[in-house]
């Protein structure tokens, strides 16, 4: 089985590439590293590749990538693809940083590219607006999540961390309580993406940064329940949702099966689960009519 250890980066199609760029750099904090005419590449403070932006008609996200083992054989891993049904092509020219990958599409048609070679695209400088520590996760609406998570898990080597009820669920690679999340909805689409930041005071900079861009917060601040991350939610010029949090759950020993114990914790040990009704945040006030609007009722 191929198992994906890290989220890598995620390329949106953007109308309006300047635009984006913008906010990604002044907002976001992360640093503009390569820039053509019809896309640029951004990465964290550190110089990891985090987003890809591409010129397109209509904003979209399109691909993500993961990081598996330095020692995944590509030619075994394509093998075991097609042996799975799933069709797939290795490339050496996706993305500034990254190596030879191995392409495929999940069941929505978004490209995955797999990596095992990665080097800093941008040296380390500093940043402006929220200097986010990393891309953290990604969320999208599917017809039906218990299919997502089969794939991820039966080809990706996902492993679940949470469901709510049986239209949301929490798919983990590494210690990371999420990398990435499915629910169910009318449309298939993009529904958030994530960036850690560094810790809860962090987060009140990043709402006074919102405040003073006059970006009105979706959702929070907040400490969800599944994750049990404390996160804020806003919109960026492309209408995505975008989540800056802090303090996700860790599960740092898999054996053990239980996320690193918290305070703010209601069981212990908190162990993967389904979660149930209808308030399922520890704290913070319900999402905003702006934040539910694409989701089903």
């Amino acid at each position: 089985m191929i198992k994906a250890r890290r989220i890598g980066h995620i390329t949106f199609e953007t109308p309006d590439l300047d635009k984006s760029i913008e906010h990604f750099t002044e907002v976001i904090g992360l640093v503009l590293a390569e820039r053509e005419k019809d896309r640029a590449y951004l990465a964290s403070k550190i110089g990891i590749l985090s987003v890809a932006l591409e010129r397109g008609p209509e904003a979209r996200c399109t691909r993500l990538s993961f990081e598996v083992g330095a020692d995944t054989d590509f030619a075994e891993a394509a093998r075991a693809l097609a042996g799975a049904g799933v069709a797939s092509e290795r490339r050496n020219d996706s993305a500034p940083g990254l190596s030879e990958v191995i392409t495929l599409h999940d069941p929505k048609g978004t490209a995955i590219d797999l990596f095992s070679q990665w080097r800093c695209i941008a040296p380390q400088a500093e940043t402006t607006g929220a200097s986010v520590l990393k891309f953290g996760h990604t969320a999208f609406l599917v017809d039906e999540p218990k299919k997502f998570a089969d794939f991820y898990q039966n080809v990706l080597g996902f492993r679940v961390s949470d469901w709510i009820d049986d239209f949301f669920v929490f798919l983990r690679c590494n210690a990371d309580h999420h990398a990435v999340n499915f629910l169910r909805g009318e449309a298939t689409q993009l529904h958030h993406f994530a960036f850690e930041v560094r810790d809860f005071a962090q987060l009140q900079n990043a709402c006074d940064l919102l405040g003073r861009k006059r970006i009105p917060i979706a959702w929070g601040p907040l400490r969800l329940g599944p994750g049990h991350n404390v996160a804020i939610f806003h919109r960026n010029t492309d209408d995505h949702m975008i989540e800056f949090y802090a303090e996700l759950d860790q599960m740092k020993d898999e054996t053990l099966g239980y996320w690193d114990p918290r305070p703010w914790h209601r069981e212990f040990p908190q162990r993967p689960k389904v979660w149930t009704g209808v308030d399922r945040s520890i704290w913070g006030l319900p999402p905003s009519p702006d934040f539910l609007r694409r989701e089903r009722p």
